[in-house]
């Protein structure tokens, strides 16, 4: 039971949210070793990792949009131009950008979400293994996180 000395608030607040996220940091810092030989290193920060594929125009027909942190890829976007699906555009994007993660920035290991409409099965081909399966969310759809280590 919350005590009447305290009061609850749904209200968006970006500047409570940063405290929020500054205290949560503090804490995790103090709770983990690990995160906290981290702080202060080039692998404390996330560093975006980008690749595009342009047609004869210079017109997007793909693209990849993720990021790398510590040793691991998030990979965030992956699009193909529906007229060029199953050119082979989407696994060379994923292989750049994993190229890019393991040879100029250390990273050992990729993850990534997608839905069971989307591509789960593109990205098992392409050596990702399923590690979670979330039913329903959103309500009717499947969504998967997978990851696949680099090194």
């Amino acid at each position: 039971m919350v005590s009447r000395m305290f009061r609850i608030e749904t209200e968006v607040d970006k500047e409570r949210r940063d405290l929020l996220r500054s205290r949560l940091r503090a804490a995790n810092t103090a709770a983990s070793p690990i995160l906290r030989g981290l702080r202060g290193t080039p692998g404390e920060r996330e560093l975006p990792l980008h690749v595009w594929v342009l047609d004869h125009h210079d017109r997007l027909a793909g693209g990849l949009v993720g990021h790398t942190w510590t040793t691991w890829l998030h990979v965030t976007y992956l699009w193909v131009d529906e007229r060029l699906r199953g050119a082979g555009l989407g696994s060379r994007l994923l292989a750049q950008a994993e190229h890019v993660a393991r040879t100029e920035r250390g990273c050992r290991g990729a993850r990534l979400e997608t839905w069971d409409f989307q591509a789960p099965e593109f990205y098992q081909k392409q050596g990702y293994d399923v590690v979670c399966v979330i039913p329903d969310y959103p309500p009717g759809i499947t969504e998967y996180t997978l990851t696949k280590r680099l090194s």
